[in-house]
């Protein structure tokens, strides 16, 4: 791992180590490294330390840790009402790690704002999915009619949650998935679902802006916890709209 003079540092192909995130650009996209693969223990090392990858820039991976960085904290978190009056009456059936590689297939698929191109590769797939294989990378899912039609994954590190990307094929179907989810892991005692980056959606549920040192700081606490969160019952059966 090396640093030019000027510019993110680049990784070592042989090691999963990263440089502190509190490195990274001192901007909204907190561009830090250049290189490395998406490996499970990569992947661990990065999230572990506050950072993710972003895109792909002439074959090189880009890590990121932004600041500020996008967090929906326990206290902020709100069900905003048009959507919690929908939950009430249970459009979707609602579950937990039952689709991962579908979910973060259609998430793939999903249109960018701007035509972008989607900065989840096939080889970015293969990584999360064999992250959620060894635990670590969680989807939810919203079905209708035994169709999935929405759904989200993310990252679980120590006691907290860091979302990754979402769709929907049904209007609502994601931000349902989400509602759900998150209601679930607050109860479970999970701090904080960090959103990365501003969205729109995500402010609705009560996400905020905090500094980085702020939210590397929480992560050191999340991991840290003796809290732990249980996806294998995360969320009940779900009934089968």
């Amino acid at each position: 791992m090396r640093r030019p003079r000027t510019g993110p540092w680049l990784l070592d192909p042989g090691s999963p180590d990263f440089p502190p995130a509190s490195l990274a650009a001192p901007d909204p996209d907190g561009l830090l490294a250049l290189g490395g693969d998406y490996s499970v223990p990569r992947l661990l090392a990065a999230y572990r330390g506050g950072i993710f990858p972003w895109s792909v820039w002439r074959g090189l991976v880009t890590w990121h840790s932004p600041d500020p960085r996008f967090v929906l904290l326990r206290e902020n978190f709100r069900v905003p009402h048009t959507l919690r009056r929908m939950l009430k009456k249970r459009p979707f059936g609602i579950t937990v790690d039952r689709a991962f590689p579908e979910v973060i297939a259609a998430c793939a698929r999903s249109p960018r704002p701007g035509g972008e191109d989607t900065w989840i590769t096939p080889s970015l797939r293969r990584g999360y999915t064999a992250l959620h294989r060894a635990g670590h990378a969680h989807s939810a899912e919203a079905w209708l009619g035994g169709k999935l039609v929405g759904g989200l994954y993310g990252v679980a590190v120590g006691a907290c949650f860091c979302g990754e990307s979402m769709f929907h094929l049904v209007p609502d179907a994601s931000k349902c998935a989400f509602a759900a989810m998150a209601t679930a892991l607050f109860e479970a005692g999970c701090p904080f679902i960090d959103c990365q980056t501003p969205s729109p959606h995500m402010a609705r549920f009560g996400a905020v802006p905090i500094p980085r040192a702020d939210y590397l700081a929480r992560l050191e606490d999340a991991l840290s916890s003796a809290a732990a969160i249980d996806w294998g019952t995360l969320l009940p059966p779900p009934s089968t709209p």
